[in-house]
């Protein structure tokens, strides 16, 4: 294939140009820490211990791994991050962070704030997409009944059509301020329930463009195939189809869940089927690209280059309005900086939320960019590599 000469992911001086000297070195021993993974196993007991007791770890977690991986507590703290990412033409996604809640004030303050976020990227072309976790607005055991198509009490059914309720107006903002939102993929044992509302809003709001995006997470075995199912059906029903594409981040609960209840594991055996069903999955959004609407979600060099590759293979422009590459912020800048450099549309998860709301999310990162092999020593070997250039070591 051929490769996009003005692109090098290994370009660190563009990688980390928007980085302070001061910024790089934070990094960097932030970097060594989490690659530690006695730390990064332990860090969360100590963490959530010290906080039961009262001693004042907030600022510190604030200080260090929440300001590398976050962009504040508040909207108007994001700021400052939505700032310096567009002066490298990357975008900024806000994501509010808050998981594991259970009441119904709590889901609807949840969802207040998603679609605020929403509102204050209406008409800011620095922010291109809001997004949503359907358990922020939803009680997840009513997700897994649902999802397994038991019957619901009559309370159940209320609760559920509320559900549905609060994703609705979140999608009807998106519509009223012409700001495409993504749905996130969740376990395997409720993703069913998601599928089918997200399938239902793209069919309400996705007729005139892309507007509402549905995550598939390709380390499992079966998303290859409903990615397919849902093209057709796009195609028949006459909207386009929203598709984030990730390789997946519950692999651990996956495989042990289904070992504990009994059934084959829903995740690829091996690492390398993953890799080859995300890439495939690319290849069919291309090869359909008036039809999908996709963003890459991907922290994976390979498959980065790849999709580069299918845009010049099929003779799609780089910045077309259906494709965006997209990694979180605080990883893989070497990637989204270098991409939007040489002209991609690119654009940063940034996770904000009240720290401690936000701690459950952090440290899923940490423990998460451990278990991938070689994800942090990458990250740090390009900052030694900087810091090195920059004559800071």
């Amino acid at each position: 294939m051929s490769q996009n000469n003005s692109l090098s992911f290994q370009n660190t001086k563009i990688a980390f140009k928007y980085k302070s000297n001061a910024e790089l070195q934070r990094a960097y021993w932030l970097l060594k820490i989490i690659n530690i993974n006695f730390l990064t196993k332990i860090g969360p007991v100590l963490t959530n211990f010290a906080i039961k007791i009262g001693l004042p770890i907030v600022p510190l977690v604030k200080s260090t791994i929440f300001r590398h991986f976050c962009g504040g507590e508040t909207i108007q703290e994001c700021e400052k991050t939505i700032r310096s990412l567009a002066k490298a033409g990357v975008g900024t996604i806000l994501d509010y962070s808050v998981e594991g809640e259970q009441e119904e004030t709590v889901f609807e303050t949840t969802c207040q704030e998603i679609i605020k976020t929403i509102r204050r990227a209406k008409g800011d072309k620095r922010m291109p997409f809001a997004v949503f976790k359907v358990t922020g607005v939803a009680r997840f055991s009513l997700l897994e009944k649902t999802a397994a198509r038991k019957a619901l009490s009559k309370s159940e059914r209320v609760e559920l059509d509320g559900i549905k309720d609060r994703i609705n107006r979140i999608c009807e903002a998106a519509y009223q301020a012409n700001l495409p939102v993504m749905i996130d993929a969740e376990e395997t044992w409720i993703q069913a329930t998601i599928d089918r509302i997200a399938i239902d809003m793209m069919r309400k709001y996705n007729v005139e463009g892309l507007l509402v995006l549905n995550t598939y997470q390709l380390y499992r075995q079966d998303k290859l195939k409903s990615l397919k199912k849902h093209i057709a059906l796009a195609k028949k029903e006459g909207f386009i189809l929203g598709a984030k594409l990730v390789r997946g981040a519950y692999m651990e609960k996956e495989r042990n869940r289904a070992q504990e209840l009994d059934y084959p594991s829903p995740i690829h055996e091996a690492k390398e089927h993953t890799d080859d069903d995300y890439n495939r999955a690319l290849q069919l959004c291309l090869e359909n690209i008036s039809t999908v609407g996709l963003v890459a979600g991907t922290h994976n060099e390979y498959s980065c280059q790849l999709l580069v590759d299918l845009l010049a293979k099929y003779h799609i422009e780089s910045n077309h309005k259906h494709v965006y590459f997209s990694q979180l912020f605080g990883m893989s800048d070497h990637l989204s900086f270098n991409l939007a450099n040489a002209g991609y549309n690119v654009a940063k998860y940034v996770p904000y939320g009240p720290v401690k709301a936000v701690l459950p999310y952090l440290f899923r990162r940490a423990q998460e960019n451990t278990a991938i092999a070689g994800q942090m020593g990458r990250e740090l070997r390009l900052v030694v590599q900087e810091r090195k250039r920059r004559r800071l070591d």
